[in-house]
Order: C-alpha cells, then sequence, then structure tokens
C-alpha cells in the first residue's frame, strides 16, 4: 500500500469521484482508477460501489482514517522540509564553548532571531569536551570547540588562534615571558573544575609539562573563569586565560598578563559529524557564529 495509493483513495472518497478525484491530484483519471484497483486486487476486497457516485464499502470505511492520517503526517512532513529550507520554522541546535560571550557570541541568538522569528533555537554552553562528545553522539548537530578534541567521526573547521597568557595581580611575575617551570612552580587557580586536565587548554599545558619531566597541579580549582580571576584579583594565587577574556571589560582591573615563553594559543573551530547533512537553521547559525568569531579575529588584529 503505497502513499499514492492513499492520496488517491482519500481523495475519491472526498469527492466521490475518480474523475474529481483526479483534477485534486492534478493527475489523469485513468491513474487513479488503477491506483485504487491494484489496492483492492493486492487486499482482496472492494472499497468503493461504484455507480454515479463513489460510496465506501465497509472495507473502505475501516481504511478512510488510517489513510487520512497517512496521507496528513505526509503533507505536515513535506511542510515541515519545505520551512526548514525556507528558514520559516524549525530548530537550530548548536554547541558553544563555555567562554563563548568573550568571542562576541552573546549577541548570537538575537541576531539569529531577528532574521529568522519563527526559527525555535537550541544553544547549548559547555565545555569544549562535552560540546564534541554531544555532537560525535548526535545530540547538538555541530558547535564551536577549543582545539584539541577527540575528532572521531567528526569534520573539524578551525575558524580562529586566541593566544592563552599568564594571568597575575603580582607585576613581578609579568616581568618576563612565563616557562613551564614557572608555570609548575606557581600557585595556580584554574577554572573548569569539572572537566578538569580533559580541557584543551589544560591538556597543552600538561603535555609541555610531560616534554620536560614535569607535572602541572591547580591549589585551587573553580568551575567558571570569572570566579578564578577574582581569587587571583584577591592575591590567592594566578591562572591562564585567552586574550579575548583578558581584554574584555569583566576583566578585573588590577590584574596584568604576559606571553608564555613559548606562545600557546587556543584554536577556535566549528565541528560537525563527518555523515551529517546540517539542516538549513544549524547551517544559518554556523554561518553566524564563525561570522562572529572572524570578526573577533579582525577587530582583535586592528588593535596596536
Amino acid at each position: 500500500m503505497t502513499l499514492n495509493q492513499l492520496r488517491a483513495f482519500v481523495a475519491a472518497a472526498r469527492t466521490g469521484s475518480f474523475t474529481a478525484a483526479a483534477a485534486a491530484m492534478q493527475v489523469s483519471q485513468a491513474s487513479v482508477s488503477e491506483l485504487i484497483r491494484r489496492m483492492e486486487e493486492e487486499h482482496r476486497v472492494r472499497l468503493f460501489v461504484r455507480g454515479r457516485r463513489l460510496i465506501l464499502t465497509g472495507a473502505g470505511e475501516e481504511l478512510l482514517p488510517f489513510a487520512e492520517q497517512a496521507v496528513a503526517a505526509a503533507e505536515n512532513g513535506a511542510r515541515a522540509l519545505r520551512s526548514l529550507r525556507s528558514l520559516s520554522g524549525g530548530v537550530a541546535t548548536f554547541g558553544l564553548l563555555r567562554n563563548a560571550d568573550y568571542y562576541l557570541l552573546s549577541d548570537l541568538v538575537q541576531d539569529f532571531h531577528e532574521r529568522h522569528p519563527a526559527v525555535q533555537v537550541r544553544l547549548v554552553g559547555q565545555n569544549s569536551v562535552e560540546v564534541a562528545a554531544a555532537v560525535a553522539a548526535g545530540e547538538l548537530e555541530a558547535g564551536l570547540v577549543v582545539l584539541p578534541i577527540v575528532a572521531d567521526g567528526l569534520k573539524v573547521t578551525p575558524l580562529m588562534r586566541d593566544e592563552v597568557v599568564y594571568v597575575s595581580r603580582d607585576p613581578q611575575r609579568l616581568t618576563a615571558p612565563v616557562t613551564i617551570a614557572d608555570l609548575a612552580a606557581a600557585r595556580l587557580i584554574l577554572y573548569d573544575a569539572h572537566y578538569g586536565w580533559k580541557d584543551p587548554t589544560r591538556r597543552q599545558l600538561a603535555e609541555r609539562a610531560q616534554l620536560e619531566g614535569l607535572k602541572l597541579a591547580a591549589l585551587i580549582e573553580v568551575e567558571h573563569v570569572e570566579s578564578a580571576l577574582g581569587l587571583v584579583a584577591r592575591g590567592v594565587g594566578d591562572t591562564f586565560v585567552s586574550r579575548a577574556v583578558a581584554e574584555s571589560a569583566a576583566f578585573p582591573a588590577g590584574l596584568g598578563t604576559v606571553s608564555f615563553a613559548e606562545p600557546l594559543y587556543d584554536t577556535i573551530a566549528v565541528v560537525q559529524r563527518e555523515s551529517a547533512v546540517l539542516s538549513p537553521a544549524t547551517r544559518e547559525i554556523v554561518r553566524l557564529a564563525g561570522r562572529m568569531v572572524l570578526s573577533r579575529r579582525a577587530s582583535s588584529a586592528a588593535e596596536p
């Protein structure tokens, strides 16, 4: 029993005529008659009593509500796909790195909503480890992450690099670029406590320390970068952040930064599943997010 057969059956039941059903479907009368004849032969029942007007048989009465549901479901599905193509509906699902606001992404939802007010938006802010895992599992269509990540099954598109700098309240600790040995000896206050050394930025530093036979450890771990910076501002210890954070209005007064002796960078990238085709809604939000990140890179490059 095909969808075309069910469409022909419903149209004939509604109009009472194969000719009228054919006109409604924009096909020939012979096509409608043949579709219904094959359905009747397959199931060995009569669906209509033929006469001046078609009359449903008992079998036809039984079939009609199910046929109407199937045809309506197909029409609704086609309507949903059309709305996605035109961005007049659907849902955009996208993962954001934890410190997304520092990359000018705070206006992403507003910008997208103003352009496409009928599209629902679902943004999930997590550590890059979680964003990558959620995209790989199909829970999110795409996301912004900091590299490195576990990229199995993912398509990774780098967008920009952002330098990671050492942060301290003590000017004496900022007089020269920081080495890994300096970092290993420091009183470190680190954020993203839940993810610990799985965090991409921490992983890069831990790997550098390992190559020098050193191990990095945190004195205090908190969940949010703002909390870590607050403790650094009180003189409890030091931390490291991206330039985007250090140059933001939220960066506490009285703190200074210095580069690492071997410069360290966060690479911001878009990830999606290799085999997946993004919905139009999510593809548009990926485009806008990428544009905002790139505008951040351009503005940073223009600063003296």
